[in-house]
């Protein structure tokens, strides 16, 4: 459960602490009733700077404070809120690391890719062009325009000939199986 060299005695000067700690002193009680081998004289001494020394860090921590207020008022005064500090460190960060090598090795490679990508993007553009300009002089497109030409003709003659419905160039009154079928598009 314990470390074998963990020290379980909770009044222990070394309560916590795992491995040797032979070069610090621990005096230990010469009888079961807790008091050392100390005099009278040297308890008393003892207790009189732990006292000092208790006392001491407590004006240290007194202290620290009033710097860390004093500090606090002088952002304060400067206008640097915690949202600014964070906003500069962020920047310093970025700075950071658009300096760093593997940065400016990254941004090298992507920006090759992107200037082979723009290449690629461009050829294929080029041969798209070239390929819908020859399907555009091929005899088939040709066919395929004139038949779109001439029903775009005959739509558009009959819209002005007739006034009220749709006719069909050979009939005189439509049947409902020759009108033009409404907006029944099943999308």
């Amino acid at each position: 459960m314990d470390a074998p060299n963990q020290d379980i005695n909770l009044n222990s000067p070394n309560k916590g602490l795992s491995g040797n700690m032979t070069d610090v002193p621990v005096d230990t009680p010469a009888s079961g009733d807790g008091v050392g081998v100390l005099s009278e004289a040297e308890t008393e001494e003892l207790k009189s700077e732990l006292t000092k020394v208790e006392d001491e860090i407590a004006t240290l921590r007194q202290v620290l404070v009033a710097k860390e207020r004093h500090a606090s008022d002088i952002k304060r005064k400067l206008g640097l809120t915690p949202f600014n500090e964070l906003k500069q460190n962020l920047s310093k960060s970025w700075q950071d690391v658009q300096a760093s090598n593997a940065y400016k090795k990254t941004q090298a490679t992507l920006s090759t890719a992107g200037s082979k990508t723009t290449s690629a993007i461009s050829s294929v553009g080029s041969v798209l062009t070239r390929t819908l300009g020859e399907i555009k002089e091929s005899p088939t497109f040709k066919s395929f325009e004139e038949s779109v030409g001439n029903l775009k003709a005959k739509v558009i003659g009959n819209e002005n000939n007739s006034k009220g419905g749709y006719h069909t160039p050979t009939a005189s009154s439509p049947s409902a199986e020759e009108k033009l079928p409404q907006d029944n598009a099943p999308f």
